[in-house]
């Protein structure tokens, strides 16, 4: 009685396995299934693909249901965010919990292999704190090294006094290639200092060879320091302790553009902490339906600019989108496909560009049939692979924000669970895209180039993009390859790979381009569908690219970047999320309008 699509592709002629031919073979292995079933009485699940009615949850009800004993009532992103602002005291005059004084290695000298303050601006501010600094010089040896920090009671205006390291100051310039990352390490040791001290207020300043004219772009690489830093992960715990830390005073900074440069540090780092709220959260919690709840509650923060759009599985079934739809087949979670789109306050006239944010939004992956097993398979960390889902919406929330001027932004996630089930997606099975283009899934468990590949021609078709780029947790070679600290970039233009890179030292997040070599392919071609979605162990990340790159139909009308995260989704030494993505995204998308 069943006549499965994988035996219509493999034994009919050329004339018969075409896309249409497929499709049609769908259909009507979905009428004699569906026959059978109202026969039987049953509400009968059809395989991926084809049309069947679903009851769409609420994220409320879906837990009630399927997770009664999950978190509940768990908030979509950070409610306490620590309050940055410009400062009017001097250092030694401020009155508070805890003064910070940033300081390079060049403030101290080595004279016996003991240290001292060498600098006169230096000596002269520990002269006002009563010798608090020497102190510190002196007990604990302090030199200055990006990242240290060394706190004493003050016995002055400010409880506690810290001294936080800079490292050498050629590193430290806004200009120097990885300069915002090092004030956001600052920011971040500020912010750890406080909790460590249990301060409600700090103030912060800096010492040392820092032009005025710097002063203005470094003030918001450590308001995005302070903010992340702040972050604790514990709200799963029965007993969370948030970060005692409510405000922060930089003492330094002056002139116009510092208030701005504040503004857009603090919303960089908002839009970091929601990835990692989103990436943290377990797969019983942050579920398709959780993501789409996040993005409207984006939406709900900024009508002016930002409309929500979220497509059912029937929506998607009737663009085609059989390779997402066929990966999300084996779930008891309703499918989410999210469109968010950013137009500037002018509206659509005043757009000159626009670009297509992709993430890939599997809220959790088994692997499918091809399941995760064995030690190193990571299974249980797969809740971070909607890393992609959670920058982009990240990226969405600073966006909002900001509001950047002169670009349209579409923020498209299609989100899904690859699950293992009797209806599932099986090795050797073949699926459509909503181009027409068949795929035989000799993986299942490389199914996020699937749901991507249906959501780019998504942003291509129904958005008219200028520009699209997709990221994800995508490969182990990646992460092997450039490790736990460095994103991979492929482009199709070297104008948006450039736009990438300079995106990424704003934000401090670290990427690097490699090649697209078409020969690897070869590697991707199928005997019986237009491409398997995988090819052989070496090159694999390539491999992922290059799928990706098939499915932008037109690549002299759409530019087209794909950014591989797979590795610096996740620290493993502190425990969490890092939020990478969401400052890269965002920087990248404002400098498309300027």
């Amino acid at each position: 009685m069943r006549q499965s699509l994988n035996s219509v592709a493999r034994d009919g002629d050329a004339s018969v396995c075409r896309p249409k031919a497929l499709s049609t073979a769908v259909f009507a292995q979905s009428k004699r299934r569906q026959a059978l079933a109202n026969f039987a009485g049953q509400n009968f699940r059809t395989s991926p693909g084809r049309r069947r009615e679903i009851s769409v949850m609420t994220m409320a009800e879906s837990q009630v249901r399927n997770y009664p004993y999950a978190p509940m009532d768990v908030a979509i992103q950070p409610e306490k965010i620590v309050s940055v602002a410009l400062g009017s005291a001097s250092a030694s005059s401020w009155a508070g919990d805890l003064l910070v004084i940033g300081v390079f290695e060049d403030a101290f000298s080595t004279t016996d292999d003991k240290s001292s303050i060498s600098s006169a601006e230096l000596q002269a501010l520990d002269a006002e704190l009563g010798g608090a600094l020497s102190d510190i010089v002196s007990v604990f040896d302090f030199k200055g090294k990006a990242g240290s920090s060394q706190a004493v009671r003050a016995g002055k205006n400010a409880r506690f006094v810290a001294l936080v390291g800079l490292g050498s100051a050629d590193k430290a310039t806004p200009s120097a290639e990885w300069g915002a990352s090092v004030w956001q390490t600052f920011g971040g040791a500020v912010a750890s200092t406080a909790k460590a001290n249990k301060a409600k207020t700090a103030a912060v300043t800096i010492v040392g060879s820092l032009a005025d004219d710097k002063k203005a772009a470094v003030a918001g690489r450590i308001a995005n320091g302070i903010v992340n830093g702040a972050y604790e992960s514990t709200r799963f715990k029965n007993k969370p302790t948030p970060s005692t830390l409510e405000a922060v005073e930089l003492l330094f900074p002056s002139g116009a553009g510092a208030d701005a440069s504040i503004a857009h540090g603090v919303a960089m780092a908002k839009g970091a902490l929601l990835t990692r709220y989103l990436v943290e959260a377990p797969p019983n919690v942050c579920t398709p339906t959780h993501l789409a709840d996040a993005a409207a509650a984006i939406a709900a923060g900024a009508p002016d600019v930002m409309k929500l759009q979220v497509l059912e599985k029937e929506q998607c079934e009737a663009l085609g989108m059989g390779l997402y739809l066929g990966v999300a087949e084996a779930s008891d979670e309703p499918p989410k496909f999210i469109h968010l789109t950013y137009t500037p306050a002018g509206g659509s006239g005043s757009v000159k560009k626009k670009i297509g944010i992709v993430g890939k939004g599997l809220t959790f992956d088994s692997g499918g049939y091809n399941l995760k097993a064995g030690a190193g398979s990571m299974i249980e960390m797969m809740k971070f692979d909607m890393g992609g889902a959670g920058a982009t919406l990240g990226a969405a929330r600073a966006i909002a924000d900001i509001k950047p001027a002169n670009v349209e932004i579409h923020f498209i996630i299609a989100s899904c669970e690859n699950m293992v089930d009797a209806r599932g997606l099986r090795p050797g099975d073949i699926l459509v895209a909503s181009n027409g283009k068949t795929v035989e899934v000799n993986n299942t468990d490389a199914e996020g180039r699937l749901t991507l590949a249906d959501a780019l021609l998504y942003a291509q078709n129904q958005c008219n993009v200028e520009a699209v780029v997709d990221i994800a947790t995508l490969t182990g070679a990646c992460m092997i390859a450039l490790g736990d600290q460095i994103g991979a970039l492929y482009s199709t233009t070297d104008e948006m790979a450039s736009g990438f890179t300079s995106a990424s030292k704003l934000a401090g997040e670290k990427l690097w381009r490699m090649p697209l070599e078409e020969s690897y392919l070869e590697q991707l071609k199928s005997p019986v569908a237009d491409y398997k979605n995988t090819g052989g162990r070496m090159g694999g990340s390539i491999t992922a690219a290059l799928f990706l790159k098939e499915f932008i139909t037109d690549q002299d009308k759409t530019a087209w970047a794909h950014v591989d995260m797979a590795g610096p989704v996740w620290n493993d030494k502190a425990g969490g999320a890092t939020g990478y993505g969401a400052g890269l995204l965002a920087e990248w998308a404002i400098s498309q309008g300027k």
